[in-house]
């Protein structure tokens, strides 16, 4: 083991020992009592399986059986969540053949970011991720079950539907991934005409062509962003099985293993032949290996926000400091868009998340002695599925890379470091992502232009006001202002004023998630303007550095001056329409960003 990781380790599960020990004390208690079925009156489970088949009743009236809850984030606007609508005929069927039942607990939304990105609706998106954690508990309240599968693939579903299940962390639970949408057009033509429709160059025709290339199908959208470094995070944490986050949707390999997950989770519950229950799957060592993951694949920042309330549901804390000692040590080993040309199905064939967990093991960068849902031990994730005679089976995965450009080995990597950092300053706490970042631009010094909105930030860039070296500050965009959009209108502004030469920076307190790219983007930045947070002190015109080398965020203004300025607060906005004004409860008790940024992880 690494004595890097195994410090971080050490230091997390010293700050969590209170916090841990409560929560494994309530769910030992809860797994003491036995299933929750049994404890049932007669009117409550003939309620339970009125709508069940005649050998399902008899099944759930008798108790033999494990019954599987089934909790579904499918909607079909949602490409990457489509496939899921013919999942729990698969599972039921599946799990019949292995002796259980399973019945659907509860839908949770699936807001897509794609399609709210830039849009008033982003501004519920990180609040969402708390409604579905609600509603999977709400889902699995009944007590019907003795295991659960989650579906869900994209950015605040599985983080939300980790920390509902966790709430009933004494279940064996499974993820069923979807898997990506075949390639389309590639990522970097894509972000060539976004730039050149920001310039004026292309009209919307164009643009939006590109775009119908781009996501044309079912299946998740193929950049490595949020949606993907989920899929990711699932895997190295033990809750898929083995090679399951990144097959396709609608192929017989795919179908073969999300029936094999419904088997597999009849053979985990507590009378089964081997109980392994959640809260004892994510721990300490688990939530250490999803970071190092995160940093060796260069994934989305918006985890240095989920992977923070996943880890607190657990009862376990983890702050930035963990993020930013690990990143110094975690070899950068994969480069998928926007690190790179590759898309996902790219990385998936040049030998994936097998290879990637086989390379972090042989470094002593992982705790290979986790016990996911398969297997004794991590090692079982090294493993590849495929179909022998049209059966599934496993073999070892991918030993080499089949594309240096795109996975490479821990003794060559793309970059020493993950690329993921820590900044402090006069201006707070921030991250910033750098793996996909020149090391010529990592350092930006320049005036300050101040913002209040994205849309004014374009308005500035089309009237000509940005062409200069400009560090743009976009304050009033955290959890507690506007629940904390993503930024993602910036980037072809951004990227073109860089283009043309100029020293470019973004400085935020909102966020930028797994697709920030070329630009360095301070983001997270902590606390936020509408809780005191300095950036509520920046004037027009001060000098900003931004040294991600150096790990610094600071306004190069005299310390006097600093300490009697007064703070502006933006006024707020985005308090209404789409559905805004029912979030208002969320927005008062946010936690901050580096504190999960919800109200399922407020302290």
């Amino acid at each position: 083991m690494h004595e890097t990781v195994r410090q971080v380790t050490e230091r997390i599960r010293a700050r969590s020992q209170s916090g841990r020990a409560d929560y494994l004390a309530r769910m030992d208690a809860a797994g003491r009592e036995g299933s929750a079925r049994a404890r049932l009156s007669c009117t409550n489970l003939a309620h339970g399986f009125a709508a069940s088949s005649a050998n399902d009743k008899q099944a759930l009236r008798q108790m033999q059986w494990p019954n599987i809850g089934i909790v579904t984030a499918f909607n079909d606007m949602l490409s990457a969540h489509q496939p899921f609508e013919r999942y729990p005929a698969l599972i039921r069927a599946a799990a019949r053949e292995a002796g259980a039942t399973a019945q659907v607990a509860g839908g949770v939304p699936a807001m897509c970011d794609g399609v709210t990105q830039g849009q008033a609706g982003m501004e519920l998106s990180l609040f969402s991720r708390d409604v579905i954690a609600l509603s999977t508990a709400v889902a699995l309240s009944h007590g019907m079950f003795d295991a659960t599968l989650c579906l869900g693939v994209c950015d605040k579903i599985v983080p939300g539907l980790l920390i509902g299940a966790l709430s009933f962390g004494s279940l064996p639970t499974l993820f069923v991934p979807a898997g990506p949408m075949t390639s389309g057009l590639p990522n970097q033509e894509k972000a060539r005409i976004r730039q050149a429709h920001a310039e004026g160059k292309l009209d919307r025709s164009a643009l939006l062509e590109s775009e119908a290339q781009s996501y044309h199908d079912a299946g998740t959208c193929t950049f490595y962003g949020t949606a993907n470094s989920n899929q990711m995070l699932m895997e190295i944490m033990g809750l898929h099985l083995p090679g399951s986050a990144f097959v396709n949707p609608n192929t017989p390999l795919r179908e073969a293993l999300t029936r094999a997950a419904a088997q597999r989770a009849a053979q985990l519950w507590a009378h089964g032949s081997d109980y392994r229950p959640l809260a004892q799957i994510v721990d300490e060592r688990a939530i250490v290996n999803a970071i190092v993951g995160l940093l060796a694949t260069g994934g989305s920042t918006n985890h240095t926000i989920h992977l923070v309330a996943m880890a607190h549901a657990a009862g376990i804390v983890i702050d930035w400091d963990d993020f930013s000692a690990l990143s110094a040590v975690v070899p950068l080993i994969a480069r998928v868009y926007p690190n790179g040309a590759a898309d996902v199905n790219h990385f998936h064939a040049a030998g994936g998340m097998a290879f990637v967990i086989r390379e972090l093991l042989n470094a002593g960068l992982l705790h290979g002695d986790v016990r996911g849902v398969s297997g004794a031990d991590l090692h079982a994730y090294t493993q590849e599925p495929w179909l022998d005679a049209g059966k599934l089976a496993w073999r070892e995965g991918a030993t080499q890379s089949g594309d240096v450009n795109v996975l490479r080995p821990v003794s060559d990597p793309f970059s020493a470091d993950g690329g993921l950092k820590l900044l402090q300053g006069n201006l707070g706490r921030a991250v910033i992502k750098v793996s996909a970042v020149k090391p010529e631009r990592r350092t930006v010094e320049a005036p300050a232009r101040i913002f209040d909105s994205q849309e004014a930030v374009t308005a500035a860039f089309k009237a000509g006001e940005l062409h200069r070296d400009v560090v743009v500050v976009v304050r009033g965009q955290g959890p507690r202002a506007n629940g904390m959009p993503e930024l993602h209108k910036l980037t072809p502004a951004l990227s073109a004023l860089q283009s043309h030469g100029f020293k470019v920076a973004l400085v935020t307190d909102g966020r930028m998630s797994g697709a920030s790219g070329s630009v360095p983007a301070a983001i997270h930045v902590s606390p936020e303007v509408h809780c005191g947070g300095p950036l509520g002190k920046l004037r027009d015109g001060d000098l900003v550095r931004l040294d991600s080398n150096g790990g610094k965020l600071e306004a190069l203004v005299d310390t006097e001056t600093w300490a009697q300025r007064a703070f502006e607060i933006p006024p707020p906005h985005g308090q209404s329409g789409v559905g805004r004004e029912l979030f208002a409860l969320f927005r008062a008790h946010a936690a901050t960003a580096e504190q999960g940024g919800g109200i399922t992880t407020t302290p």
